[in-house]
């Protein structure tokens, strides 16, 4: 086993040198100096013994230095490396300033410091997320309906919701604000809400083919929902237009209902029409939720479905009250568009399949063509509600999915 042999101790000439490396006059030289300026106290002269200990450290840094300089040049480059302490051999606190713990220990508290304001900015931003009121009604400039009421636009509908949309404050709307107190204040204004699936090729049918198909099926919602003279009480004819002349059933049942309207021929099943006599649209804006999907049929013929709840805000004729009624109208139908080709068909018509509405803040039994409602304060002039009540902005079910349970209140418009 091999041992390490003891360091070797500096014989009396190398101690005396050690102590004597300062000599009085400087010593007292350098007290004048400190003293006669108001400084801070100078140093205290070394011990003897730290004189000898830096006498030595200085000894093996210079035989360090010695035998790096001798090896061969070139086998390892020299290179400027950024100083990352004090010097090797130096005693801590002495003649190095401050000590490293401190000046790391003052780069972290500045690290702490900054790390609790890039939190405190985070937490900030992330209130302001969940509540853009927050900043937006300290912003100047024109007040949406959504920001008025301190809620973010929804995204699109794909698919129909898993959830009802929550409570919001219940306060009545007023004709700056149709919408205030119901969900549709988030939801998205008349045909840029109805937005059109990627279409592709199905059923024999080119993605061409399916395009036209889901155009012209938004443009049958526009006609029969949105178009402010149908809302006003006029005639569908932009709708009608659309529909295939060689299905004449349809149309024949559909001009009838318009013309006479009963019980079970009334427009209000497709078309939303108001009583210019009684009410009228409160503003330009419709609210509208909702989404379309396709599917193939037979071959040659893709099947377009949409489910679509509208809100119309209105007030009663003549300007003489302005309180704000919101009338609700759900709709479910499903349009085909065939390949005249293999069917008797028109090239770009539609045909109704099937549909179903639901209507909501709407007089009971009362089947003249038109739509309804009931004003905030007064009482329904139809026949009483039977069914159950109803909150007219939950969309989780299919149209197709709910039994029709009758004519029943609602929980809120």
């Amino acid at each position: 086993m091999s041992t390490v042999p003891p360091p070797e101790r500096p014989d009396d000439d190398a101690s005396r040198e050690a102590s004597s490396s300062i000599s009085d006059e400087q010593l007292d030289a350098f007290l004048r100096e400190s003293t006669g300026g108001g400084g801070a106290p100078a140093p205290k002269e070394p011990s003897a013994r730290a004189r000898m200990v830096a006498a030595r450290l200085r000894e093996q840094d210079e035989a360090a230095r010695r035998a790096q300089g001798s090896r061969s040049p070139g086998r390892w480059p020299r290179r400027k490396r950024k100083a990352q302490g004090p010097p090797p051999g130096t005693p801590p606190g002495w003649r190095t300033g401050p000590a490293w713990q401190e000046m790391n220990g003052t780069a972290s508290r500045r690290r702490r410091i900054g790390a609790v304001v890039g939190v405190s900015l985070a937490l900030a931003l992330a209130v302001v997320a969940v509540r853009p009121s927050l900043l937006l009604d300290r912003i100047p400039g024109p007040e949406t309906e959504a920001a008025a009421d301190g809620a973010s636009p929804l995204p699109a509908e794909t698919a129909l919701p898993t959830a009802a949309p929550g409570e919001v404050d219940a306060v009545l709307p007023t004709l700056a604000h149709p919408f205030r107190g119901s969900p549709a204040a988030r939801w998205a204004d008349g045909a840029d809400a109805i937005e059109l699936p990627e279409a592709k090729a199905v059923a024999g049918l080119t993605e061409a083919d399916v395009k036209l198909a889901l155009r012209r099926t938004k443009e049958f919602l526009v006609a029969a929902n949105l178009d402010p003279e149908v809302i006003g009480g006029g005639q569908p004819d932009r709708a009608l237009e659309l529909l295939d002349p060689k299905a004449p059933a349809m149309l024949t049942q559909l001009r009838r209902s318009l013309r006479d309207p009963t019980r079970n021929d009334d427009p209000v099943g497709l078309f939303s029409r108001f009583d210019p006599k009684q009410v009228q649209l409160a503003g330009d804006v419709v609210r509208v939720r909702g989404h379309m999907s396709f599917a193939a049929g037979r071959p040659g013929e893709v099947k377009v479905h949409a489910d679509y709840s509208f809100v119309y805000p209105l007030v009663r004729a003549g300007g003489d009250d302005d309180r704000v009624a919101r009338t609700v109208v759900r709709r479910g139908l499903t349009l085909t568009l065939a390949d005249p080709r293999k069917w008797i068909a028109t090239q770009g018509k539609l045909i109704v399949e099937e549909y179903v509405v639901d209507t909501f803040n709407n007089e009971c039994d009362v089947y003249d063509g038109y739509l309804h409602p009931v004003f905030p304060g007064a009482d329904p002039t139809g026949a009483p509600p039977t069914g159950p009540a109803k909150d007219p902005y939950d969309r989780r079910q299919s149209l197709a999915d709910v039994e029709h349970q009758g004519c029943g209140k609602v929980t809120r418009t």
